[in-house]
């Protein structure tokens, strides 16, 4: 049975997500309880706002060995994703370390920032998270930083520079763009993911 646990890290829009889960008739737990975190089936690490005050909160609430030992299927969203690296250039700070991936500003010229809106992903190789979801869908992101296209990316996106979309290690997986806001392709991600053992 799924028991899905939705890390409450105090800097984090938890109700969008929440609603997505619930719209595929997944009752998600909110919580900020290793005990609970540690009990679930599957784990989403949602973020907004910057590195440094996420790990910040997360070293706080004495979550940072919790989420670094899951074994159990785990998706960050966004900054979520980005935490699961060894380290952002967002505050300079040290992240989780769980995926050996680096967050970087993205550099662009003659493009706003942060990166808003819709854009389309490259997807490479087939993958339980990526069923049902065409090469070139559209998703919907926000943000400054992204981690370059590397070893554990499995879709990547174009911004005036490519970076990693979705990447992949064991069973720790990342999102850099909002499904709860990806309209049925967002759905189906966090569906992919929720039946992912």
């Amino acid at each position: 049975m799924t028991q899905l646990v939705i890390v409450d890290t105090a800097c984090a829009n938890l109700s969008s997500v929440r609603f997505a889960c619930e719209r595929l008739g997944v009752e998600p737990v909110l919580s900020n309880d290793p005990a609970v975190i540690k009990a679930a089936s599957h784990v989403i690490l949602p973020g907004v706002g910057t590195a440094k005050a996420a790990m910040r909160n997360l070293h706080q609430l004495g979550l940072v060995e919790t989420l670094q030992q899951l074994t159990q299927p785990v998706l960050g969203i966004c900054l979520g994703m980005q935490l699961l690296g060894r380290w952002s250039a967002e505050g300079e700070v040290e992240c989780l370390g769980v995926i050996d991936m680096q967050t970087e500003r993205l550099q662009v010229t003659d493009l706003p920032l942060p990166h808003m809106g819709w854009n389309t992903l490259n997807i490479s190789p087939e993958h339980p998270l990526l069923r049902d979801i065409p090469d070139s869908s559209w998703v919907y992101f926000v943000h400054s930083y992204a981690v370059p296209v590397g070893t554990y990316t499995i879709a990547s996106c174009q911004y005036q520079q490519p970076f990693s979309a979705i990447v992949q290690h064991q069973n720790f997986y990342g999102a850099q763009f909002h499904p709860e806001r990806s309209s049925q392709i967002g759905a189906q991600l966090i569906q992919n993911f929720l039946e992912l053992s």
